[in-house]
C-alpha cells in the first residue's frame, strides 16, 4: 500500500494479510481525503484502524494528532512497524483494543474528525453510533459503508454528503450538538 499525498506522499507501507481487514481502495480514500480538505492541526480518530492507511494519509496531509485503534494482533503488529518505518511515533498513536472496549474508557475525548471503516460483515451498528459520540461539536464523522445500503442516521449527526464507490460508499456527518 502507499500513502496517496502530504508530506508522505507515495511512501510504501505493509497491509496485514488475510481477510480480518479490508483495506479501503486508493480511489475511496483519495476521494475521502479531498472531500476533507486541509486537516493542519486538526485532530483525528481512526476506528477500526485495519492496515493504519487512514492514520497514515490525515498525518501526511498534516493532521497534528491521530488516534489508531484496532483490535486484530496481526494488525496491531502491521501498523506498529508501518509506524517506526513511516517515522510518525509522534503523531499516530495505536490503541490495542476494539473499538467498543476503548470508548468505555474515554467517554469525554473529542476529535476534529473521528473515521470509522468497521468490517463490513459485522458493521457494529451500536458501536458506532458510540464512536459519534467522540466527534467534536462542528465535527466531520465519516463512515465507510457497504456500497448496496443506505448509510444509517446518527442522533446529532447530519448526513452532509454520501458518495458511491461501488461495492463501497463513504457517508459524510457533521456534528450539530
Amino acid at each position: 500500500m502507499r500513502v496517496i499525498a502530504g508530506t508522505l506522499g507515495g511512501r510504501l507501507f505493509a497491509a496485514p494479510k488475510g481477510h480480518v481487514t479490508h483495506p479501503m481502495s486508493d480511489k475511496v480514500r483519495g476521494a475521502l481525503f479531498s472531500m476533507l480538505g486541509e486537516l493542519d492541526e486538526l485532530t483525528v480518530l481512526d476506528a477500526f484502524s485495519g492496515s493504519g492507511a487512514l492514520a497514515f494519509e490525515a498525518v501526511s496531509r498534516g493532521a497534528e494528532a491521530v488516534t489508531a485503534i484496532e483490535q486484530d494482533r496481526a494488525a496491531q503488529a502491521v501498523i506498529t512497524e508501518n509506524i517506526k518505518k513511516l517515522d510518525v511515533a509522534k503523531s499516530v498513536k495505536l490503541i490495542k483494543s476494539n473499538v467498543s472496549a476503548w470508548d468505555s474508557t474515554q467517554p469525554g475525548v473529542t476529535y476534529d474528525i473521528v473515521l470509522c471503516d468497521p468490517p463490513y460483515d459485522d458493521v457494529q451498528l451500536p458501536t458506532l453510533e458510540k464512536m459519534t459520540k467522540h466527534t467534536k461539536v462542528d465535527g466531520i464523522f465519516v463512515l465507510s459503508w457497504p456500497g448496496n445500503e443506505e448509510p444509517p442516521e446518527f442522533l446529532g449527526l447530519v448526513r452532509i454528503v454520501q458518495k458511491s464507490y461501488g461495492d463501497a460508499q463513504l457517508a459524510f456527518y457533521q456534528k450539530i450538538l
